[in-house]
């Protein structure tokens, strides 16, 4: 993966316009995400209901406005509660804009296909066109008093490129002094606020309301966040999950891109500093790891004129180059902020922004593109239930807490779940006696959502992360041995069996060793199916799961193919048996990310 610049020719910007449709073109710019009024994608006709004209919202026939309804529900669906609806604009080659009048009967139509849905309409955008106008909506599904869309977020980035500075600024509300006031408020450790570094995985949230506006208000006296009130304000919450820039702390990195599981990731460059460090690492393991990238570059206010556009040059090359292949968009104003945002599912756009965290120059453009991004991965809730932990808490007067995501299902408070597996690769059933999500308590969660779990009558110690709760219907099974094809990014010399490195799988963590491989040895840039064994405990692993292998310098990534499931028969307090046997199948949780197999590994 050649993440180097090289020495590629110069790069032009890339303007957010070029992304825009051509006039009569009929084509989407968008993709998925964006729904015209022109377009049928049911299968239907389009000539006899006349869905591709501009005109259609205008005054739809019976079985045109319930064409539109199918289409609309489908769109929403596909984007997990989300989409952008565009009035104005046909794909049937004529010209574009509707006049005031027809414009509005336009969106008449629109709100009351909303209502239908039961989702809101809130505008972004109007834009004057040769025919007249053409207006952008948002559309986003209502969700219920406790209940909200969630977008998780991973924060990445060098040591002292203004992280967690920036997400103290988004998530308070204030502006920063430009010696450290904002991000105090994030840190969890006292070194941290010592130091001005961040050692471990922090989260917090960014409310958007019904129209899209920021909820977050600060407490007037200690100057905290009350997430419970930010919830049940918001009808969207963005996670932000403020990873370590220090190479030190490279393995708590990993560890929140893979076990965190986020849907986007925010890399951020300092102006002054330009691409060094870890930036280069963090790039390549977001890309690895498939998931979308998008740039912050911070402290445009004392960054001088040059320096900040050689940045930008070289930031532009680096996503250009052969191991990146993105396309950089300058992010300058609403417009390119709804251009971007469209055409961002498709992974290959990488929208760059400028900010000050000081002045506050183009935070809002950056909040305006948060409230646009949806979540990546539609969840069933009909599956069985499945909970991967990533902490574990001791509270007062409560227990036992865990945190995590869960990756599918429907969780229920009280339900009994089967949580390992233990050192003999052993799970035992355990209920939930509360859940939490985002501090607010619940009744239920619902796959790709993050909680926390009160578990009855067991000890923090006998957790781990790395564990998960699933529901009974699954027997579940440890794995000590597992197969995976594997891509080496980097190693200096040579990988060959018996070699040992640490292996990030969605939230397990655990050293692991090479028993044989395909090839005599591995070298930068190989590929291989490797056997792997873990040296300390079994883990729960699905076939085509996603993995980071590393150990200092070297890095690979891979997916798992093949498991060796250890089947414990617990008899008595004394006595266990165990034998193992191979298993392939076809669960698949690309990018670390679940989406649920149409059945079970054969």
């Amino acid at each position: 993966m050649a993440l180097s610049p090289g020495s590629l020719p110069e790069p032009v910007v890339v303007p957010a316009s070029m992304f825009a449709p051509e006039r009569g073109s009929g084509e989407d710019p968008s993709g998925d995400e964006c729904f015209e009024d022109g377009e049928d994608t049911n299968g239907e006709s389009a000539d006899r209901l006349d869905l591709s004209s501009k005109l259609v919202l205008v005054s739809p026939t019976g079985e045109q406005y319930d064409s539109l309804l199918r289409n609309l529900r489908e769109r929403i669906d596909e984007g997990c509660g989300e989409t952008i609806y565009v009035v104005g604009m046909g794909s049937d080659g004529g010209d574009y804009g509707l006049d005031e009048k027809d414009m509005e009967a336009s969106v008449a139509t629109v709100r009351s296909l909303c209502e239908q849905v039961e989702a809101d309409l809130i505008f972004l955008r109007e834009r004057t066109e040769t025919a007249g106008k053409i207006q952008d909506y948002l559309i986003r599904r209502r969700v219920g008093e406790q209940d909200f869309l969630e977008v998780r977020v991973a924060v990445v980035g060098n040591v002292d490129a203004g992280k967690s500075t920036l997400l103290g600024v988004l998530t308070h509300g204030e502006l920063d002094n430009g010696r450290g006031f904002a991000r105090q408020k994030l840190f969890r450790h006292k070194h941290e606020m010592e130091s001005g570094r961040t050692s471990s995985v922090g989260n917090d949230i960014l409310g958007f309301d019904q129209e899209g506006q920021v909820v977050n208000k600060p407490d007037s006296h200690g100057g905290g966040l009350d997430w419970t009130k930010i919830c049940e304000k918001s009808s969207k919450v963005i996670t932000f999950i403020d990873l370590a820039g220090h190479e030190k702390y490279l393995k708590t990195t990993v560890f929140g891109m893979t076990g965190h599981l986020p849907d986007f990731c925010m890399l951020m460059v300092g102006s002054n500093a330009g691409i060094v460090g870890m930036t280069k690492e963090h790039l390549g393991l977001a890309l690895a790891l498939n998931v979308p990238v998008f740039v912050v570059v911070t402290k445009i206010d004392m960054c001088p004129a040059n320096i900040l556009q050689e940045t930008l040059k070289l930031l532009q090359r680096l996503l250009k180059s052969p191991g990146c292949r993105k396309i950089p968009v300058l992010v300058q104003n609403k417009d390119d902020v709804i251009v971007t945002a469209s055409n961002f599912s498709s992974e290959r756009m990488c929208p760059i922004f400028q900010i000050s965290n000081v002045t506050g120059e183009n935070m809002d453009l950056l909040k305006m593109f948060l409230n646009l991004l949806s979540s990546r991965t539609n969840f069933n809730n009909d599956e069985p239930a499945e909970f991967q932990i990533d902490d574990t808490y001791s509270v007062p007067g409560v227990g036992t807490v865990v945190s995590g995501t869960t990756l599918r299902g429907l969780i229920r408070l009280n339900d009994t779940l089967l949580l390992g597996p233990d050192p003999l690769g052993a799970f035992i059933p355990i209920a939930v006696k509360s859940i939490h999500r985002k501090r607010m308590p619940v009744r239920e969660v619902r796959g790709g959502q993050t909680a926390s779990f009160a578990l009855k009558k067991i000890k923090r110690s006998s957790i781990r992360k790395g564990m998960v709760m699933v529901s009974p219907k699954l027997m579940p099974q440890a794995t000590w041995e597992f197969e995976a094809e594997i891509l080496v990014l980097h190693h200096p010399t040579t990988i060959s069996p018996r070699y040992q490195a640490m292996v990030h799988c969605g939230s397990i963590r655990q050293t692991a060793t090479i028993l044989t491989m395909n090839r005599d040895c591995l070298r930068t840039g190989d590929k291989a199916s490797v056997h792997f064994r873990f040296i300390k405990t079994p883990e729960y692993l699905h076939c085509e799961q996603k993995l980071v292998f590393r150990e200092g310098r070297t890095k690979a990534v891979g997916t798992v193919t093949k498991v060796r499931h250890t089947h414990t028969h617990t008899h008595t307090h004394t006595h266990t048996h165990t034998h193992t046997h191979t298993h392939t199948g076809s669960f698949y949780m690309g990018l670390g990310r679940p989406v649920p197999p149409p059945h079970s590994c054969p």
